[in-house]
């Protein structure tokens, strides 16, 4: 009879294997509903019925919130080990960022939604708390990650992947969430809730500069990601939507701060905005061809990481429907809603695939 060991490997339960990407569907979720409320296009007719799909994407994503981050947070009591692993992981570390960034979209689709269903008040409360739980967790999980990443030795050229832009997006989410807060606040509050924006937009867009140089790198010069990172060729498209509307944000929001100097601070948070944007142009017809040769290749394999597909082209459409609108450029307007109808399909081709993966129990296999 073969003994037994010491350490057995703990049984490969659905929870031990849950997987740190899950809060993407969050985030693509709740994108969905801030860009549907907005109405691209701009068309009278439609106003009513997006404003109805926008809070009925709202309610679904606080519905998957609950849902997915009790595992989330449960994995992390009861299999700390395998969290803790995943944490240190190169490729699988930095989707642990997903979560606070599903928490703090919540709190900015509370602010532009949310009037639809609560009170301003609770609207309010909602936003800080998820503020506060969001922020916090974006640091603790960003920086760690990042330390992870620079004390390692296992760590090569070919792990560098989209994957890496979740923390840098968190950060650059931050001022969405905290510039709502402002109107409430006494002048010194407001004054430092701007300052807290800014230098977390700093943190976010230098860190994306910096992965993009490295991730150029490695695409340039080694062989393409497999299959299954293929998605996250798309996340590049996060940190530059988020960007620019931030800076779009922080602009209006800081008008009281700015004073006389309000003018000349949106003219030119509009135009680096722009500018952010048009890069934005640039990815977004790269992730397509590099889409195109992955399903040339073959059979792009299911993972969670299809939700990749959602928020960072949702983050763009929200933020090319914001700039057509303060530029008033018609052509603006119809790119974001050909933008939104994309992601719809998006939206609905990976929620379909998650499902099916839920039921074959695909979605737990690792």
């Amino acid at each position: 009879m073969a003994t037994q060991t010491n350490n057995p490997t703990p049984p490969l339960t659905a929870l031990r294997a849950f997987h740190p990407g899950w809060f993407g569907a969050v985030m693509g979720t709740a994108i969905v509903g801030v860009a549907a409320f907005m109405n691209p296009g701009n068309i009278a007719t439609l106003q009513a019925p997006l404003r109805i799909v926008g809070i009925v994407f709202a309610i679904l994503a606080y519905a998957l919130a609950i849902a997915l981050g009790i595992p989330y947070v449960w994995r992390w009591v009861r299999h700390f080990d395998a969290a803790l692993k995943d944490l240190q992981h190169p490729i699988l570390g930095a989707l642990h960022s997903i979560f606070p960034g599903g928490i703090l979209v919540l709190a900015t689709m509370t602010a532009s939604v949310g009037p639809a269903l609560f009170p301003e008040d609770v609207v309010l409360a909602l936003v800080a708390i998820l503020a506060v739980i969001g922020i916090a967790l974006t640091f603790v999980l960003g920086i760690g990650f990042a330390y992870i990443l620079f004390a390692s030795s296992n760590v090569a050229v070919e792990h560098a992947n989209g994957g890496w832009f979740i923390p840098p997006v968190v950060n650059i989410i931050v001022p969405m969430v905290l510039v709502p807060l402002m109107p409430r606040a006494d002048a010194e509050t407001a004054r430092l809730l701007l300052v807290a924006s800014y230098a977390a937009w700093g943190i976010g867009v230098f860190l994306f500069v910096i992965i993009t140089a490295l991730l150029y790198n490695r695409l340039v010069f080694h062989p393409l990601p497999g299959a299954p990172l293929a998605p996250s060729l798309w996340i590049g498209l996060g940190p530059i939507g988020v960007g620019g509307l931030a800076l779009l944000r922080m602009a209006q929001g800081g008008a009281s701060v700015w004073g006389e100097m309000s003018v000349a601070v949106n003219a030119l948070s509009s135009i680096g905005a722009l500018a952010l944007w048009g890069f934005g142009v640039w990815w977004l017809i790269v992730a397509a061809l590099l889409l195109w040769h992955y399903l040339r290749a073959g059979k792009l394999p299911y993972g969670i990481g299809w939700w990749a597909f959602t928020f960072p082209l949702g983050a763009y459409t929200v933020t090319t429907l914001t700039l057509a609108r303060a530029w008033k450029v018609g052509a603006l307007e119809v790119f974001g809603a050909l933008l939104f109808l994309s992601l719809a399909v998006f939206w609905t081709i990976v929620a379909l695939r998650t499902l099916m993966a839920i039921r074959t129990g695909e979605a737990w296999r690792r």
